[in-house]
């Protein structure tokens, strides 16, 4: 990263794009704690993140998925989801042990959660599916379901449409939107297809080489004469200027 700065508002749906190597994946690794910046500052609603630590990160309203896919393959798609929701357990070892009327409560709440979420993405019933038999597509929308299991504030989704045909790809876009309607997200959006990100985003930013190429809207971005050189060369880039 060199002097790369950017922000996203409330409510707002802000594509970071680039070639393969661009350093978008990074921003995810260092906004989640996974990396430490050497120098800089990260400030969410007011609050330094540097330095914090993932789980802390998460506590503060930020969720991620991942460009390679991080599910408990063995567990079921049901389980996936109430692995995180498990949180809320306010129960020790010894009721647990003994089904305490408080533990049945809240297993039968995470279940009625975990269902809720699996509703919104479309795999209420693939529940009991092992996840990792689940096709490739539904395994994103599995992990995004994780997601927003976490009840972020800001949501960053690392490729959620990468393994999708272009039918797929449209239905992933309308989704998004409407679960950034119902849960009131902003979201940070890495994707190579551009017909997704141009119908998401709100405002773009372009990487090249770990530092800010342009930031403007889908329409200023799909006409600059640097995005297209940084994504098909310099010679494309010179016809297009004639």
């Amino acid at each position: 990263m060199n002097d790369l700065s950017f922000k996203v508002d409330e409510g707002e749906i802000l594509g970071l794009i680039g070639p393969n190597g661009a350093g978008k994946t990074t921003v995810f690794n260092l906004l989640t704690g996974f990396y430490r910046p050497t120098s800089g500052s990260m400030l969410f609603r007011g609050r330094e993140l540097t330095g914090l630590a993932p789980p802390a990160i998460v506590g503060l309203g930020i969720a991620r998925t991942f460009q390679n896919i991080r599910l408990f393959s063995n567990l079921t798609v049901l389980d996936n989801v109430r692995s995180v929701l498990y949180r809320h357990a306010r129960y020790g070892f010894v009721q647990a042990l003994l089904r305490s009327p408080q533990v049945r409560l809240c297993e039968r709440r995470v279940h009625e959660m975990a269902m809720e979420y699996l509703e919104e993405v479309g795999l209420a019933d693939r529940a009991n599916d092992i996840a990792s038999h689940l096709p490739y597509g539904l395994q994103r929308k599995l992990e995004l379901a994780r997601a927003l299991a976490l009840e972020p504030v800001l949501l960053l989704l690392d490729e959620p449409a990468a393994g999708m045909n272009p039918e797929e790809s449209m239905s992933l876009v309308e989704l998004i939107r409407d679960l950034r309607k119902k849960h009131n997200l902003t979201i940070i959006l890495i994707e190579h297809h551009m017909d997704v990100v141009m119908s998401l985003s709100h405002r773009i930013v372009v990487m090249n080489f770990g530092e800010k190429l342009m930031e403007g809207s889908p329409e200023e971005v799909q006409s600059d004469v640097r995005v297209i050189e940084a994504y098909l060369g310099e010679e494309y880039a010179g016809a297009y200027r004639r």
